[in-house]
């Protein structure tokens, strides 16, 4: 099988890690990859926003599958050109990535599934985000209704920082929502559909901000461990016919199918399962700790899903252990990260690419806000941390910056479900 992935960050530096492991696969190709991934597939350019542009580089490689990293290409509709093109495709159509692209569509949606989820207030302009922000009180949670890269919620106690960060998106153009709070800890669980069939993969944790202790802005992800030792028994189960299947089938009833990777981000509240939002593929750092574990081959599996064959597919095995990713960021990330930086050290076992690139010398320098993530796996989450932490400190960017407390509160035990 030729196996062509689109994106260029760690979450397809994983993915091509665990496909160039699979004996199904013949060759494998990264567009437009980064550093990292130049050791194992082929690297090609394309621009990840321009579906036509993907299409023509599946075709011209001869690609038996195509596998979609971000959001942005799969909103874009670089799943429906890869088709169109009569070239199997793993990730949703344009329509159906919308449960992503749109948290108001989303919330349609698990209205008519009867998914349960925060409830939430469309926001239209100033004024009206001034008197929801009254009436639903705090702590106030602030949601870009588009794609924000995940930094574009603000959870707060602090209600002019709330109406700033509203007035912010709405000032550039995007549509605000108000969401009521949800207490609980934070879960990851992604799923493998054709649109039919859900399989289900080991749940995650992440951390989006940036600080140790869950203080400073939000991020896209600075770190992530899995299994989760405090989850609730039958919690993948619950989600799955609560949540997974029930969104699937109604997106099925309007026509709308949704086949890839959906991603069930939720919360565990004191009033059960809720989701805080979907999105429409793997998910990036929690890709980095789940794939380690997935003893399945996962090319045999995306094609199954590409193609509509998910119900023959074999049940998923999965290797015991655990798995944590640190995030090692470039200085001033994620406001205004600082690239260009020599990047050593990263070579060895677990250090996945993100924001790499490779100069005219041959050398690595960073070319992003989040440069790279680090796993270690073990035996258990806290073995695994340890190997993880001293596999980055044997990286080396200047003034670089990473959490020192990733999966520290689970190997404390101090995660607990209300």
């Amino acid at each position: 099988m030729r196996v062509l992935v689109i994106g260029s960050g760690a979450r397809e530096h994983a993915l091509c890690v665990a496909l160039s492991s699979d004996p199904a696969v013949g060759a494998l190709a990264c567009a437009p990859g980064n550093a990292g991934t130049r050791a194992l597939a082929e690297p090609h350019v394309v621009d990840v926003a321009d579906p036509d542009a993907i299409a023509a580089l599946a075709t011209a490689w001869s690609a038996d599958l195509v596998v979609v990293g971000p959001e942005v290409p799969l909103v874009a509709g670089a799943a429906d050109a890869v088709r169109e093109a009569g070239i199997a495709c793993f990730g949703p159509s344009a329509q159906a990535a919308q449960l992503e692209g749109s948290k108001s569509f989303a919330k349609h949606v698990m209205e008519a599934a009867g998914v349960p989820t925060a409830r939430a207030w469309p926001v239209g302009g100033p004024a009206e985000l001034e008197t929801v922000l009254d009436e639903v009180g705090a702590p106030y949670v602030v949601k870009d209704d588009g794609l924000a890269a995940g930094k574009g919620v603000l959870v707060t106690g602090d209600r002019a920082a709330a109406a700033a960060h509203g007035r912010r998106i709405l000032d550039a153009g995007g549509a605000v929502l108000v969401e009521e709070f949800l207490d609980g800890p934070e879960v990851s669980l992604f799923a493998v559909t054709d649109g039919t069939t859900v399989l289900p993969l080991v749940p995650a944790q992440d951390h989006k901000r940036r600080d140790d202790g869950d203080g400073g802005p939000n991020t896209g992800g600075m770190g992530a461990y899995a299994p989760l030792p405090w989850a609730p028994p039958g919690l993948v189960e619950e989600v799955v016919a609560t949540v997974l299947q029930p969104t699937v089938d109604e997106m099925r009833r309007r026509g709308e199918t949704f086949s890839g990777l959906l991603y069930a981000g939720l919360a565990l509240t004191s009033r059960g399962v809720r989701v805080v939002e979907f999105n429409a593929r793997f998910g990036d750092p929690e890709t980095q700790v789940v794939l380690p574990l997935l003893a399945t081959p996962l090319a045999g599996l995306l094609h199954a899903a590409a193609t509509g064959t998910l119900a023959d597919h074999p049940p998923l095995r999965w290797r015991d252990g655990a798995a944590v990713t640190v995030v090692v960021a470039a200085p001033g990330y994620p406001e205004a990260p600082r690239t260009g930086d020599p990047v050593t050290g990263a070579d060895g076992d677990g250090v996945l690419h993100a924001g790499t690139a490779i100069s005219a010398d041959g050398t690595v320098h960073s070319s992003g806000g989040r440069v790279l993530s680090v796993v270690g796996l073990g035996p258990d989450l806290a073995a695994a941390r340890q190997t993880a932490y001293e596999r980055v400190a044997g990286v080396r960017l200047a003034d670089a910056h990473w959490r020192t407390d990733i999966a520290l509160a689970a190997v404390e035990g101090r995660i607990a479900v209300p």
